[in-house]
């Protein structure tokens, strides 16, 4: 039973059909009775009875001849369906011209029709409406009422006479296209089955062309996502293999330094071991932490952007380094409104700007300034500035700086080559970019980081 109610394409090409027939109905319903009504307006058939009979009681003298064929017609109507009403609703009154009623339907009781001669007028009998008709000969005045046809009362004949041919024909236009459907899905479920019957570790491509146009956006787009797929684990695996490749240092220097620490005999050889333990130590939790936040930016969703001052974070941020800024002999300098209030994500922008700090303040000379910039610009939106004089980066290696594990040459200072992937993933995370731009009065380098003024949320 739970599959018969299973939503399916089969049940909507069923239920799209059947709600084509019912419009149809409608439609057809429609037109039958704006069709009845203009014939109405032509010649109704209440008029052509009535002057049928006032023909045949022209000739006549007797009243009780007039009266006989107005009761046979009336005996004979009885029996009859006329203009789609029910038989025995025609209702008949005979009088002379001077006014002396001859014979009236026993439904009529004491009711006298009446109505604009030789027209069809609307009479309420009983509070119900009725069709009459009245003509006269130079002796009898004929009247003949029948129920006024509404509607609501035209409808059931319509459907009845409507109805059989339509239920005739749902089945042969269902099959056909029930048919064209469950044929043209098997390319579908044949697609699906292929997929279904795969590894959990096989991403290579489908290489399947399907005959039909409305499935090739569909396989289009899931060869793109094991493409993507295929790029995720490439750089995954790359990541892991290099970031073992990076922790292997720092590991063996404390393996050495422990061992040396362990077995140094004097107070002098243990503070050296202790010094280079603690070294190594630093680097590889450094590294570790720089590992942890490249795989967070990589895998987490986009955070929604918050509100804040972002001139007051990055000055928070620049405290946390003056202190190693200053024990370089380095000097920070901060340019920025007062107050720059903006929707960010934080911990996207201040990992950016931590990390383009600590390189800055790691690579430049005792005595060097650095400079960061902050201001919106439009149509850019947030721009952020962090420039230096120090040695700078060779124009070969632009791009190159922003690779993971990438360390530029001619540095004396060690790094894990984590710093500015980083702030390139969190820029694009924060669907902003990062390009390298020229330091301070010619010398050294500098960042240009553009964060558009509405984030990704």
């Amino acid at each position: 039973m739970s599959r018969l109610w299973r939503p399916s394409l089969v049940q909507r090409v069923f239920l799209a059909v059947l709600l084509a027939f019912v419009f149809v109905l409608l439609a057809l319903q429609a037109y039958m009775y704006i069709n009845f009504r203009q014939s109405l307006t032509v010649d109704q058939g209440l008029s052509r009875l009535g002057r049928s009979l006032t023909q045949a009681i022209s000739q006549l003298d007797d009243e009780a001849r007039a009266r006989a064929v107005i009761a046979s017609a009336e005996t004979i109507y009885k029996s009859m369906r006329i203009s789609g009403n029910p038989a025995g609703t025609l209702r008949f009154q005979l009088s002379e011209r001077g006014g002396k009623l001859i014979h009236s339907s026993p439904e009529l009781r004491s009711e006298i029709l009446a109505g604009p001669l030789r027209k069809v007028a609307t009479q309420h009998i009983d509070g119900e409406p009725y069709w009459v008709y009245q003509d006269e000969t130079p002796r009898w005045s004929l009247r003949i009422a029948e129920p006024e046809r509404t509607f609501v009362k035209v409808l059931p004949n319509n459907t009845r006479s409507v109805l059989p041919y339509l239920l005739l024909a749902f089945p042969i236009v269902l099959l056909p296209v029930w048919f064209a459907v469950k044929h043209g899905l098997r390319p579908l479920r044949r697609l699906a089955d292929g997929i279904g019957h795969r590894k959990a570790s096989d991403l290579s491509p489908l290489g399947v062309d399907p005959p039909y146009a409305e499935l090739r956006p569909l396989t289009s787009a899931i060869e793109r996502m094991l493409q993507q797929l295929r790029d995720k684990v490439a750089r995954e695996r790359a990541f892991v293999h290099d970031a073992a490749h990076e922790l292997r240092t720092p590991m063996a220097v404390i393996a050495a330094q422990a061992h040396a620490l362990a077995g140094a005999d004097s107070s002098e050889s243990r503070g050296r071991a202790q010094a280079h333990l603690e070294q190594a130590i630093a680097r590889a939790s450094h590294l570790t932490q720089q590992l942890l936040d490249l795989a967070l930016l990589d895998d987490a969703q986009p955070a929604v952007p918050k509100r804040v001052d972002v001139a007051q974070l990055a000055r928070e941020v620049l405290a946390q380094a003056a202190p190693r800024a200053m024990a370089r002999g380095v000097e920070l300098t901060f340019d920025a409104p007062d107050s720059l209030n903006a929707p960010i994500d934080v911990p996207a922008f201040q990992s950016i700007l931590e990390n383009l700090l600590n390189n800055a303040v790691q690579y430049v000379h005792g005595g060097a300034h650095v400079t960061v910039t902050l201001r919106t610009e439009d149509p850019a939106g947030l721009v952020l500035t962090v420039a230096d004089d120090g040695p700078g980066i060779p124009a070969a290696e632009h791009e190159q700086v922003f690779e993971r594990f990438y360390r530029g040459s001619g540095h004396e200072a060690s790094g894990s080559g984590l710093g500015l992937a980083i702030v390139r993933q969190a820029a694009g995370r924060m669907g902003g970019r990062v390009e390298v731009t020229e330091g301070l009065l010619n010398q050294g380098v500098g960042f240009r980081v553009v964060l558009p003024a509405s984030p990704k949320g």
